[in-house]
């Protein structure tokens, strides 16, 4: 039996693919004003040293001479600033924290000569979004004060009478507490607290006439403390301690021609003996604290060439200009600002940096501390067995002049040059230490 294989061929025909379900295109909804407001405020207030630093601003516009700032937990559970200042109207309070109100300008034209440091209306807003904001406020020749509560820019109840004193003291509790991420972060991080306290330091030595304290939440004594006083260099020594105002040298910088930036700056600058393993900038533009980062570079640049390479330098200066050439409206926490003929005025200022650099550089002064041995070690020389001067001065050649130094015995008869504290790249000869010749 034959078995005929038949083989069928079955065309089969492409399948067709299923053409794609066309996608409408996702629709653009308007915002809720609580979402835009939030947003936002997150970008204004950043952290808790934001919302001070926009407190303090407020302070300083209302011509306060005394400011104190209360922290706890970093600023996340409660942030107090009080002042002195002319206070807040009771018919103001009601708008007080809405957005785009102020009372530092009333059209865009003003930006050209604003003077203050708060214009555009949403740091108070902003802080209520993030926050819950409580104000009291008395002005002068008012019997009693008020104090209100705001959320979402609203004010909650109506004012009530208060006891108070002269001044504004606004409190911010609970920050971010609608913002889940950013303050587990924050909760995370321990360097808030020690922010503020920096930026405190800074307002405290340009603002000079205005007293300033800064303090955790129960503690008894400030971290910052400041008086009013007329010397800057005095306030510098009080922030920032001795060994940084001894090493500091006065710097002056103007120029009025009429086809460049007029302006003028004045303030102080670490000389060769300082030492430090970070850089301190401090720079205000009339009167605003700002960073400017072309302006650091160009500093660091002539420091480079004069410190060693572990060694940073301490820079403050206030820089004075015509309202008109600053753009303040560059950034949303006020923190940059934009100069006319910008190039020039950084130049300008690195040329006289350098200048007084290499100055001071031709002399170097260092602090001895002379050592004395005795026989007995309760027995200390009597002042006549040294000289009182306690200096050693080099010049740019490594030379050096030598008052006191030496140790002597109880009887001073006898000095001993090994022991001197002393510095001398010329070759040296064994006579020097063992022919008994003195270094004085």
């Amino acid at each position: 039996m034959e078995i005929e294989e038949t083989i069928i061929e079955v065309e089969m025909e492409d399948e067709a693919i299923p053409a794609p379900i066309p996608k409408e295109p996702p629709k653009i909804l308007r915002l809720e004003e609580c979402v835009v407001n939030r947003i936002a405020a997150g970008e204004v207030i950043q952290r808790p040293v934001s919302a001070v630093k926009e407190l303090i601003e407020n302070s300083l516009d209302a011509d306060s001479t005394s400011i104190s700032v209360v922290v706890k937990d970093g600023g996340l559970k409660l942030i107090q600033v009080s002042d002195d200042g002319h206070g807040i109207c009771y018919e103001d309070l009601p708008i007080l924290c809405e957005r785009h109100t102020t009372s530092k300008l009333s059209k865009f034209e003003d930006l050209q000569s604003i003077r203050s440091m708060g214009f555009r209306g949403e740091a108070l807003a902003s802080m209520t979004y993030v926050g819950h904001v409580t104000v009291t406020t008395i002005t002068m020749g008012q019997l009693h004060g008020y104090r209100a509560t705001y959320r979402d820019g609203l004010m909650v109840d109506e004012p009530k009478a208060c006891a108070a004193v002269k001044g504004t003291q606004i409190m911010i509790e609970n920050l971010f507490y609608n913002m889940a991420a950013r303050r587990k972060t924050l909760q995370n991080s321990a360097d808030d607290y020690p922010k503020i306290v920096d930026l405190i330091s800074r307002f405290a030595i340009h603002h000079t006439h205005v007293s300033f304290s800064c303090r955790k939440h129960g503690a008894g004594r400030a971290d910052v403390h400041t008086i009013a006083t007329s010397s800057r260099l005095d306030a510098i020594r009080s922030v920032y301690g001795v060994s940084v105002a001894r090493n500091l040298m006065n710097i002056e910088v103007s120029d009025t021609g009429p086809l460049n930036s007029v302006f003028k700056m004045d303030g102080f600058i670490s000389n060769s003996n300082y030492i430090a393993k970070k850089i301190t900038m401090v720079l205000f533009i009339n009167d605003r604290l700002v960073d400017c980062g072309a302006l650091k570079r160009a500093i660091e640049i002539v420091y480079t060439a004069t410190l060693p390479k572990a060694s940073k330098p301490f820079i403050y200066m206030s820089i004075i200009l015509p309202p008109e050439h600053v753009d303040v409206n560059i950034h949303p926490t006020k923190r940059e600002v934009s100069l006319l003929n910008q190039e020039f005025v950084i130049e300008k200022i690195q040329s006289v940096v350098g200048s007084k650099l290499r100055s001071s550089n031709e002399s170097r002064t260092f602090q001895e501390q002379v050592m004395f041995t005795t026989n007995s070690p309760s027995q200390d020389p009597s002042p006549s067995s040294r000289n009182d001067s306690r200096w050693l001065k080099f010049d740019t050649k490594g030379r050096f002049t030598v008052r006191s130094c030496y140790a002597a015995e109880a009887n001073a008869a006898e000095k001993f040059p090994w022991k001197c504290i002393w510095r001398n790249i010329a070759p040296l000869k064994l006579d020097y230490f063992i022919g008994g010749k003195s270094l004085s």
